[in-house]
């Protein structure tokens, strides 16, 4: 007796959770492994302080985490969209970078990550993991470790240092730290 041969399985597909949120009215993914939290606006008020470096002009907060601070990008000026008024703060894991967003659509299920088209030819190349598609929409995948450079951390770090001396006085000294 012959057993008929089985077929092969198909390769299971990598899905992924990811959050779909809004920036200036664009869409946009990211993953929710990524994520460490999303807050309030209103809720940091109190524990963040303002950050000036002319150079980084997407960065203008730092929130005080512990030892960390986290430096907060406002994502429709690091994208080159029109600024609007973010609700909510998405701090990501494994990076010092919380970002700005206006909100947060809901949660889905990435089955396929698209590499960038060769028509993302510079920065926004770091910025994107990929695309992916649901419900017929096309969505750029952000990557969480795109939002600054190490050059950017170093010049934001600097022009904190003065601040974060044991001599340091006056309002930013007396932040208090974002719960952890």
């Amino acid at each position: 007796m012959r057993v008929a041969p089985q077929p092969a399985k198909p390769a299971a597909n990598r899905t992924e959770q990811i959050i779909l949120f809004r920036v200036s009215g664009q869409l946009f993914a990211i993953s929710s492994a990524s994520v460490q939290e999303v807050r309030s606006v209103d809720s940091l008020a109190g524990v963040s302080s303002d950050i000036s470096q002319p150079t980084i002009r997407k960065v203008r907060q730092v929130l005080h985490r512990g030892d960390k601070s986290l430096y907060v990008v406002n994502t429709a000026m690091h994208f080159g969209l029109p600024v609007s008024s973010a609700a909510l703060v998405f701090v990501l894991r494994k990076t010092r970078t919380a970002l700005l967003v206006d909100s947060m659509e809901r949660m889905a299920t990435m089955i396929r990550l698209q590499a960038l088209p060769l028509a993302y030819c510079r920065e926004e190349r770091r910025w994107y993991r990929g695309l992916t598609a649901l419900e017929q929409t096309v969505i750029p995948v952000v990557d969480a470790q795109g939002f600054l450079t190490n050059e950017e951390f170093a010049l934001l770090d600097a022009s904190r240092a003065p601040q974060a001396s044991p001599e340091a006085s006056g309002p930013a000294a007396d932040v208090p730290e974002l719960p952890q």
